[in-house]
């Protein structure tokens, strides 16, 4: 029987997850006990296309202060405005990519990571249930592209790298996909995501 993509992805809320870090790759890495993390929520959203179902992704721009240049989910902090987490995430993504509310069918709240920049950012899944016309926010977002789930699902497709960070080495997940580079706390929710459905065909 072939199971579809999405209900896959569907089901993955129900399995059993821990919240991640961008430090899972770096055991020796010890967090102060009295940080403060600031509340935050991504649209891990997916459509459904003739090729395929394809991730909704962006290029942040350049001039940001938190995560430049980077491939992200669409998303940000929380406003005191938000009634919860999915409010945010929805808030966000209409506000960053023009992607209508009622165009998103949320199916759930993915565990919580922890950023290096001291976000604690909550991944909401959804399916994008219609075409919508992209319209990138000329402030935050630099480009609006769709990868697709079976690449960015795919535990084979991601590699550990490392950099120099605060004068340390620090290891991370990348899943490059074509021209894009995609990895951090991007890359490390999607490898939860690839670790409990498998390659999504």
């Amino acid at each position: 029987m072939t199971i579809d993509p999405i209900e896959n992805l569907r089901a993955a809320l129900a399995k059993p997850w821990q919240e991640s870090s961008d430090f899972d790759l770096n055991p020796g890495f010890v967090l102060p006990e009295n940080r403060v993390l600031r509340p935050a929520a991504v649209l891990v959203g997916v459509s459904r296309t003739p090729d395929g179902p394809r991730l909704v992704l962006t290029k942040r721009a350049s001039h940001l202060r938190n995560h430049p240049g980077q491939i992200a989910f669409p998303g940000g902090r929380q406003d005191k405005g938000d009634a919860d987490l999915v409010a945010t995430a929805l808030r966000e993504a209409e506000e960053e990519i023009g992607l209508p509310r009622d165009a998103v069918q949320v199916f759930g709240a993915l565990p919580a990571h922890e950023t290096v920049t001291g976000f604690m950012v909550t991944p909401i899944l959804a399916e994008i249930t219609r075409d919508f016309t992209p319209r990138p926010d000329p402030g935050e977002v630099a480009e609006i592209f769709a990868a697709p789930l079976a690449h960015v699902t795919d535990p084979a497709r991601f590699r550990v790298e490392r950099r120099i960070w605060r004068g340390t080495w620090r290891n991370y997940y990348i899943v490059p996909w074509g021209p894009y580079y995609i990895w951090g706390a991007t890359a490390r929710i999607l490898r939860g995501l690839a670790e409990r459905t498998g390659p999504c065909r």
